[in-house]
């Protein structure tokens, strides 16, 4: 008997998920109680089946995929044990694929497990499935094979992290130190480059370091970077944590989060990752967009 399996929420990462699954004969269901006209627009798009409430969702579904920014995570997993506990019956398989610390990742496996549910430590590297190939899930935990059956091959990659939960959140975070670090320094040099008037000059630079085409690399990095802002400072937040816990470095990504957190207020971060595309404007026009504008004084 085929998988039901369970997507929240169905974003940029969790829609293009659903998409995989479901060109293999998958069904998928998903709600969007409580979301916006965001994800309403991408659940459509996806062609998911979409449920009234979580409760629904997670009566429905043999395994229940967890992909939400890392600020939710905890109150997600409440609500998913909730609806567990409240509708009886064989609860569904569980994995945390969010971007939390291994300490994070621990409070959230309690309440699951207390519901009754088997739960799986996953994290995701990559760009969705849908925009570029390459995306790789990590699994862990006793329960893991369970989301690794499922019909994913060519397009995202599953990685056996073995028995230990923890291990693949733990992955996630020192991997994510390194990529959305590079780009907050990104952020930085370009702000800073504009500031002193050689924007130009310095992205032509940095494209000695890289293969591609260096202007669209640099600028695109900083400015996808910039339209998930919001969810890259909790991120940088739960790295920090990750960091401080094992006696390295926390402070440095408590001042990564910082930078994120203001470019989480700027006009970019207004714009969605799925349009990232579309922008055509140069790269001062793009900058000056990093930051909120400046307030005018009126002088009297």
């Amino acid at each position: 008997m085929s998988s039901t399996v369970g997507i929240v929420s169905p974003g940029y990462m969790g829609g293009a998920l659903a998409q995989v699954l479901m060109a293999r004969g998958v069904r998928v269901v998903t709600t969007l109680a409580g979301r916006g006209e965001r994800s309403r627009r991408l659940a459509a798009e996806a062609g998911l089946l979409v449920l009234d409430e979580l409760a629904d969702v997670v009566a429905a579904s043999d395994v229940v995929l967890s992909v939400v920014p890392p600020g939710s995570a905890h109150a997600v997993a409440v609500g998913i044990a909730e609806a567990a506990n409240a509708t009886g019956g064989t609860p569904p398989v569980f994995a945390e694929l969010n971007a939390v610390s291994p300490t994070t990742l621990l409070g959230i496996q309690q309440v699951i497990e207390s519901a009754g549910m088997d739960f799986v430590d996953g994290s995701i590297s990559g760009h969705p499935p849908t925009v570029r190939p390459g995306t790789r899930i990590h699994l862990c935990g006793p329960a893991r094979d369970v989301v690794a059956a499922l019909p994913w091959d060519p397009d995202v990659a599953i990685c056996d992290m073995g028995h230990s939960v923890g291990r693949a959140s733990a992955l996630k975070m020192c991997s994510a130190s390194v990529y959305k670090g590079l780009q907050a320094l990104e952020i930085v040099a370009m702000l800073t480059a504009r500031r002193l008037g050689i924007l130009d000059e310095v992205i032509e630079e940095l494209g000695h370091g890289v293969p591609r085409n260096a202007t669209k690399d640099v600028l695109g990095n900083v400015v996808m970077a910039a339209t998930k802002s919001d969810r890259f400072t909790t991120e940088m937040g739960e790295v920090a944590r990750t960091h401080g816990d094992a006696g390295f470095g926390g402070e440095l990504f408590d001042a990564v989060e910082g930078i994120y957190a203001a470019v989480a207020d700027g006009l970019l971060a207004r714009e969605k990752p799925e349009d990232v595309a579309q922008m055509t404007s140069e790269a001062a026009s793009l900058v000056d967009r990093l930051l909120p504008p400046k307030p005018v004084t009126v002088q009297p």
